[in-house]
């Protein structure tokens, strides 16, 4: 424990986030940020935390791929009987979190989950690499298994199904969720642990620009 206390970094001082610098809106501060995360480079800047919460309110999380943004929202795909599936339809409330730790910089999101709509589940289905598209067909995501035998058994039966020549259409129970923010904080790393948190924040139909305390 001595050695976990005594782990810390302190952050570059001139990288400094001032309320002048950030957009006009959440979006496009966004995307500013996330070519600067691409540019970097980190490996997968769309990678994220989707930390939803069950009926009675006991949380999970899990690390997913952000697969579109805009000013409706942060879309990403899944199996709607997982676990973030079956949360997100008992408790349609979500956060997600960037965790861009190599560049001193998080973006934390707080907001309510929607689904999107066949079409655009259609259409992103139709650009998964065919692996993946029969991988959502075979496997019961988040259930219990005998063993990998059981999944990988499910995957061949499903290859078999659609045949090497026939297209793959999205599962009936697979699409969609996007999360539409209800608040979107940047965070930069700042020395003496003095961090910039400034915080887009939807009041009504309107937003505001707040910057936190550390």
């Amino acid at each position: 424990m001595s050695e976990l206390a005594g782990m810390r970094r302190e952050y570059q001082p001139d990288r400094g986030l001032r309320r002048a610098d950030l957009a006009a809106d959440w979006h496009t501060q966004f995307a500013r940020w996330f070519a600067e995360a691409q540019a970097f480079p980190l490996p997968e800047p769309n990678a994220m935390v989707f930390s939803t919460a069950d009926a009675d309110g006991r949380p999970s999380s899990r690390t997913v791929l952000l697969k579109d943004v805009d000013a409706r929202g942060f879309t990403l795909f899944t199996n709607y009987e997982s676990r973030k599936g079956t949360e997100a339809a008992a408790n349609p409330y979500a956060a997600l979190l960037f965790p861009w730790h190599p560049m001193h910089r998080q973006v934390l999101v707080r907001g309510e989950i929607e689904r999107v709509d066949r079409a655009e589940t259609e259409a992103y289905f139709a650009t998964r690499p065919r692996g993946s598209q029969l991988g959502a067909w075979a496997s019961p995501q988040s259930r219990v298994l005998t063993g990998r035998d059981e999944l990988e058994a499910a995957f061949e039966e499903t290859a078999a199904r659609f045949g090497p020549d026939v297209a793959v259409p999205p599962p009936p129970h697979w699409g969609g969720l996007r999360v539409v923010p209800e608040s979107v904080e940047f965070w930069q790393g700042r020395p003496s642990r003095l961090h910039d948190r400034l915080r887009y924040r939807r009041v009504e139909r309107e937003w505001v620009l707040e910057r936190l305390a550390p």
